[in-house]
């Protein structure tokens, strides 16, 4: 019973909703977007559609889950048992929502006659799936693993790494569908790469505070008691005036960070705030924190 209700506790329903979710905004991308213009940003979709190119009589199906199942495998061995278990279940369902669209929403052609506008939708919906995934430690598989893989064993960050695996393959678009195609591909890996870390800056953003005030006392309440974070204190001395103040320091997200600036204007309205914007935050409270 305990661990029927470990399994349907609320983080691992959340996390399961991630999954779908991520999923489903990455099949959207591709469905409508970029397999009807041939665009190859990488990945198995796109060995796949170069593949086929040049080898019609092989099975599509067949071609992507062979090389999707040995990826997996070398995800799961290189990154973990989760690893292989969370992008399977993504790999699947991704598959599954591609072939639902296929019978609900069968396309033969592109939606609209502006590859450019397109190449948008292929692009932005794909990045900020896989950069949704690539947060709880999933992917949809393919060269998502390797680019992980590479995260994790190098000092590449997510974008490049997916750039590295990705490059060759969108390039084999210009001598299967020519030039403007690949010049499309290429345009769309690297502005995936873009998007991809800044969805996932902006979706782990937090606000470091520096405040330095003369009534900390109100301030400092505020954070333990209202938003339930901490903060350091240290004594200062003002260079120019050669008073001192109190100087607090403290980090929490963004919706608290807009709470605690109301509260410093009403507490001390001549205190010094620099609030900086940082996208990694390890400690108690935060990610990688106990």
């Amino acid at each position: 019973m305990k661990s029927m209700q470990q399994l349907f506790s609320r983080e691992n329903l959340k996390t399961f909703l991630i999954w779908n979710v991520g999923a489903f905004i990455t099949a959207v991308g591709a469905y409508f977007f970029k397999y009807p213009n041939h665009f190859s940003f990488g990945g198995v979709s796109g060995i796949t559609v170069v593949l086929g190119h040049y080898f019609p009589e092989l099975s599509l199906g067949g071609i992507n889950w062979v090389l999707n199942l040995a990826l997996l495998v070398l995800g799961a061995v290189m990154l973990g048992k989760s690893f292989g278990v969370s992008t399977a279940y993504v790999t699947v369902s991704m598959s599954a929502f591609l072939s639902l669209f296929e019978v609900l929403f069968p396309m033969s052609q592109p939606l609209t006659d502006q590859p450019l506008l397109e190449l948008i939708f292929g692009v932005l919906l794909p990045s900020v799936g896989a950069a949704v995934l690539f947060n709880v430690g999933a992917s949809t598989g393919g060269t998502d693993i390797i680019a992980m893989i590479l995260k994790k064993y190098t000092s590449a960050d997510i974008g490049s790494a997916l750039f590295l695996a990705d490059f060759f393959i969108a390039a084999a678009a210009f001598p299967a569908f020519g030039a403007t195609t690949g010049l499309f591909s290429l345009l769309g890996l690297g502005t995936k790469s873009l998007t991809v870390n800044f969805v996932m800056e902006n979706m782990n953003l937090s606000k470091s505070f520096t405040i330095i005030t003369d009534n900390p006392d109100p301030i400092c309440r505020f954070i333990v008691e209202d938003l339930n974070r901490s903060a350091s204190t240290y004594r200062a001395e003002g260079i120019y005036t050669h008073q001192d103040h109190t100087v607090i320091m403290t980090t929490m997200g963004r919706q608290q960070g807009s709470r605690l600036q109301r509260v410093i204007r009403e507490a001390d309205p001549h205190a010094f705030v620099v609030i900086t914007n940082t996208s990694q935050v390890i400690g108690k409270g935060f990610r990688g924190g106990n």
